[in-house]
């Protein structure tokens, strides 16, 4: 029943993640991902190496709907027509949503791989360093949802948010310096060198950031919902994910075997 009602929130999560996905993506045809400056000129200096929404009147994300001004005039990365509410009025505004996009979907990626990896090696971390576990006894880690916030010690809080605080900063000062290599998200933290030198390289990875932290958001959404309502912690509801296949084949075998004794 556990696995069923898993299964069922992974797939009523991804025809929502495919709405951020233009139809020529979905087709196998990559989407632009050159940005726009507030002067209204791209963030990359050539444009048109990859399809983009940019000047389709018809949102590529919702095909029976109009697409906004502001993003048939944009090609930043991931612009797939995709705004029904209206947020962005202007480009201006725009830049700033997806300097807020950008940051909350870093934090979704750092998120949705540090969720279960904690409900992993909490335990083993804590025995080892003689501290207490912050797990609860579902093995769920602290969430307004789940509870035990409490447990986490206020350093930590205080360092997260010093921290956030201060790359934050940076990146609006970064922002109103008006640097000519700026763009929503580039702090200029690349140490291993991995920022391709050519710019279909670039805008190609841009894309990747902006697709995967969407499905992150919505993946650690899922998390949330998922512990809220199976009370067991993500690593134990789908263990497929998160131990070596034989181990999930024999739990399934002896289950199996469990149920059809208990018939006989």
């Amino acid at each position: 029943m556990k696995l069923i009602i898993s299964t069922s929130l992974v797939a009523l999560l991804v025809p929502s993640a495919l709405a951020f996905v233009a139809s020529s993506q979905r087709n196998g045809v990559q989407t632009s991902t050159m940005g726009m400056s507030s002067t209204g000129i791209s963030e990359d200096s050539v444009f048109g190496s990859l399809p983009t929404q940019k000047g389709k009147k018809v949102s590529e994300s919702i095909p029976f709907l109009q697409c906004p001004q502001v993003l048939q005039e944009s090609d930043l990365a991931g612009n797939v027509g995709f705004d029904p509410l209206g947020f962005a009025k202007n480009s201006e505004q725009l830049l700033e949503l997806r300097e807020a996009e950008v940051k909350h979907a870093r934090l979704a990626m750092l998120a949705a791989v540090g969720w279960p990896v904690s409900e992993l090696m909490d335990r083993s971390i804590a025995d080892f360093f003689g501290a207490p576990a912050l797990l609860d006894d579902g093995d769920r880690v602290p969430t307004v949802l789940n509870g035990g916030l409490g447990k986490v010690p206020a350093q930590w809080w205080g360092f997260c948010i010093g921290m956030c605080a201060a790359i934050d900063m940076y990146g609006v000062a970064k922002a109103r310096r008006g640097d000519t290599d700026y763009f929503p998200g580039n702090l200029g933290f690349d140490p291993l060198n991995l920022y391709p030198l050519t710019q279909e390289g670039r805008d190609k990875v841009k894309l990747a950031e902006i697709k995967h932290g969407r499905s992150a958001m919505i993946g650690v959404v899922g998390y949330v919902v998922e512990e809220y309502t199976t009370k067991m912690a993500v690593v134990d509801d789908t263990p497929i994910l998160f131990q070596p296949i034989t181990a999930t084949m024999e739990e399934a075998i002896v289950g199996v075997e469990g149920a059809l004794g208990s018939v006989l």
